[in-house]
C-alpha cells in the first residue's frame, strides 16, 4: 500500500492508498483517537448494499447511520438529523465519526463532525474514485443551499483517509466517469509540463499521483486563500451547471443537465476554462487541444447539454465562492493554472456560445 501525508503541522494526516486499505481502520483509529470509546459510521444504502461495510472493524462500540442518496440530500436538514443522531448514539468530544462512501458522504459527515460539539474527529473511507482523488482530502466539508453548491460549510481536516481501490471495482459507469472528470484536472496541476501521461498509469498510481498533487497544494494553502484555488480548475462552470441541475430537479425536470454528475460537469468546466483562456490570449490552440485529448482520453463528453442559457450560467457563476462581486476563474496561462479575477463578461458569454450554449 502507498501512503501520502498531508502536512499541516499538528493537523497532519495520512492518506492510505491501495487494495484492502479499509481493513487497517482499527489500527489507524488507535493512533489518531486513542481516547475514543464510540464510533458512528455515516454511510448510504448503496454502500451497504455493495458490501463495503463488511469486514470494517473499529475496535470500539459502533453504530451505523444511513443518509439519503443524491445531491438533494446534501443539505442543512441532513446535518441537523445527523447531529441529533450523534446525541442519541452518545458521542462525546473524544469519539469520532467514520464516513464510508463517496464525496457527498465525506462532505456531509465531515461538516456534521465539524459542527457537533464544535468539532470532533472524523476519518473517511472513500469508496468512489471522485472521493479518493479529491473530495475526501483537504478538509473542505459542507452542504448545498437552493441558491447554489457548497455555500455552507467548514474547513475540518480528517484524521486519516483510506483510498481502498478494491471499492472501485463495483462502481457503475456514471460514477467512474464522475471520478475521471475530476482526475482530468490533475494533468494540469502538478507543476510539471502538462501531458496525457496520467491516462496510461495503473489505478493505484493514478490515485496516488492525484492525492500527492492535492496534498502538496493543501499543505501550501489550507484555507484556500491563494494557491489552493487551482484545485477548483473547471469548477466555476461545473458548479453553475450543477446549480441549474438542482433547480430543474426541483421543478420535476429530468433532462441531461439535471442528470449531470459532478465530475462530468467538471470535465466540461475544464474544457470551458481552456477555451476561455485561449479567448483571453493566455494559451494557444495547441494547449486547448491537449485539454481535449485528456478529457476524451478519459471517455468524457466534451459538448454542453442542449437548452442551456449562457446568461443564466453567468448569473450562477457570479455566485461562485471564489468571486468577489466579479467573474473569477481558475485558468491556464504562461505561469500555469492560476486564479484570474475580473474576467470580462462578454468574453465569458462568447465562449459559452461557442461551446453550444444559447443566448
Amino acid at each position: 500500500m502507498k501512503r501520502v501525508t498531508v502536512s499541516l503541522n499538528d493537523r497532519s494526516y495520512d492518506v492510505v492508498i491501495g487494495s484492502g486499505a479499509r481493513h487497517t481502520l482499527a489500527v489507524e483509529i488507535g493512533r489518531c483517537a486513542p481516547f475514543a470509546q464510540r464510533v458512528v459510521i455515516v454511510t448510504q444504502p448503496s454502500v451497504v448494499a455493495a458490501g463495503w461495510l463488511e469486514g470494517i472493524e473499529t475496535g470500539l462500540a459502533q453504530s451505523v447511520i444511513e443518509i439519503g442518496e443524491g445531491e438533494d440530500e446534501k443539505s442543512l436538514s441532513t446535518i441537523q438529523s445527523l447531529c441529533s443522531q450523534f446525541v442519541e448514539a452518545g458521542l462525546s468530544r473524544n469519539d469520532l465519526v467514520v464516513a464510508v462512501g463517496g464525496g457527498m458522504v465525506s462532505d456531509v459527515a465531515g461538516f456534521a463532525a465539524a459542527s457537533y460539539h464544535r468539532g470532533i474527529r472524523y476519518v473517511t473511507i472513500a469508496t468512489t474514485l471522485l472521493a479518493q482523488i479529491d473530495a475526501a482530502i483537504g478538509g473542505k466539508t459542507g452542504v448545498n443551499l437552493p441558491e447554489g453548491k457548497n455555500l455552507v460549510g467548514a474547513f475540518h481536516q480528517p484524521s486519516v483517509v483510506f483510498c481502498d481501490t478494491d471499492c472501485l471495482a463495483t462502481l457503475p459507469p456514471k460514477e467512474q466517469a464522475c471520478g475521471r472528470g475530476e482526475m482530468a484536472k490533475y494533468a494540469f496541476l502538478s507543476g510539471e509540463t502538462p501531458s496525457t501521461a496520467l491516462l496510461n498509469e495503473t489505478i493505484d498510481d493514478q490515485v496516488a499521483r492525484c492525492v500527492a498533487i492535492k496534498a502538496a497544494i493543501v499543505a501550501a494553502d489550507e484555507m484556500e486563500s491563494d494557491r489552493r484555488m487551482v484545485l477548483n480548475y473547471g469548477h466555476t462552470l461545473a458548479h453553475a451547471l450543477e446549480a441549474v441541475g438542482l433547480e430543474r430537479r426541483a421543478q420535476g425536470i429530468n433532462d441531461r443537465v439535471a442528470e449531470l454528475a459532478h465530475g462530468e460537469a467538471v470535465a466540461l468546466g475544464v474544457l470551458f476554462a481552456a477555451a476561455l483562456a485561449e479567448n483571453l490570449g493566455r494559451i494557444d490552440h495547441e494547449r486547448v487541444e491537449l485539454h481535449k485529448s485528456v478529457i476524451e482520453g478519459f471517455a468524457l463528453e466534451s459538448s454542453l447539454p442542449s437548452g442551456l442559457s449562457g446568461v443564466v450560467l453567468i448569473e450562477r457563476m457570479e455566485r461562485d465562492k471564489k468571486a468577489h462581486h466579479d467573474l473569477t476563474f481558475v485558468l491556464d496561462g504562461p505561469r500555469g493554472v492560476e486564479a484570474v479575477t475580473g474576467v470580462d463578461r462578454s468574453v465569458v458569454l462568447t465562449t459559452l456560445l461557442e461551446m453550444g450554449a444559447e443566448q
